[in-house]
């Protein structure tokens, strides 16, 4: 049995009280409880501070470009389709950055979990309005107000019919431990959406306040699409936690291995320095 030591114990640069720990310690709690060993563990991850994520962790992991991830990690997949495969960033880098390989991901349905540290701030480059951030919501750079509706990533993942999405809250970590669980385990692309405060940049969306809001959902059939874009559309004032939408819809074919033709390496030198 994988134990969460295997995981490795590392110093972070994260704000004390900070969201991130917590969803550290429930990945490494969801690996562990799946029995996954950090070399068959594979993490992509952008520019950030959740992006810094897989510098925490003992596994494989490419730290990449802003809004970059999703596409390094697809090309982790077909690369090698038996690794477990997992993007991990924050909702600038995911939603802003990375907002149209977002949705190329969900229309293309590779087999690999997404983990979006949701904040509803820039936190690395110290506050200015995420596109999660709600409008009015006032910054440093936003002096009036965040001008612009704030962007739901779940109810537009629901509505492209993504295979699993979810939402988690990062003070609930056996919840959300459990999501990553269900998440890693589905067969497609799966979105798990984490509330999580930023303690020195966002003093509006705080633990406190997600608190108050958040609920575990009862009841909910997954499979009905209309249901799902109803508790999706839930936020300010009362927030659905738990699997929002689940479908089992054909996943990108990913090459086998051992079916790819085997080209002379001197051939393909030759070809190679054609365009040199």
């Amino acid at each position: 049995m994988v134990s969460i030591e295997e995981y490795g114990q590392f110093e972070t640069t994260w704000c004390p009280g900070c969201g991130n720990f917590s969803i550290l310690s429930s990945l490494k709690k969801a690996l562990t409880d799946m029995d996954i060993a950090p070399h068959e563990v594979m993490i992509s991850s952008g520019i950030g501070q959740a992006a810094k994520m897989p510098h925490y962790l003992n596994c494989h992991m490419f730290n990449g470009l802003h809004g970059r991830s999703l596409p390094v990690a697809q090309g982790m997949k077909m690369a090698n389709p038996e690794m477990k495969v997992i993007c991990v960033s924050g909702d600038g880098c995911t939603y802003g950055e990375g907002g149209n390989h977002f949705l190329a991901a969900i229309r293309r349905n590779l087999d690999i979990t997404m983990l979006v540290h949701n904040n509803q701030i820039y936190g690395l480059t110290k506050g200015q309005a995420s596109p999660t951030t709600g409008r009015g919501h006032v910054t440093k750079a936003q002096p009036k107000g965040a001008q612009s509706e704030g962007f739901n990533p779940v109810s537009t993942a629901v509505a492209m019919k993504a295979s699993f999405v979810a939402r988690a809250f990062s003070g609930e970590p056996d919840h959300l431990a459990s999501m990553i669980t269900q998440a890693v385990n589905h067969t497609g692309f799966s979105l798990v959406d984490i509330l999580q405060p930023c303690v020195s940049f966002n003093k509006v969306n705080t633990f406190a306040w997600y608190k108050e809001r958040t609920y575990f959902m009862e009841d909910h059939d997954a499979a009905n699409w209309g249901a799902a874009m109803e508790k999706s559309d839930e936020f300010n004032e009362r927030i659905p936690l738990g699997v929002l939408y689940r479908n089992d819809r054909p996943v990108f074919p990913v090459l086998d291995r051992l079916a790819v033709h085997e080209y002379d390496r001197n051939d393909l030198k030759a070809v190679i320095q054609s365009y040199t």
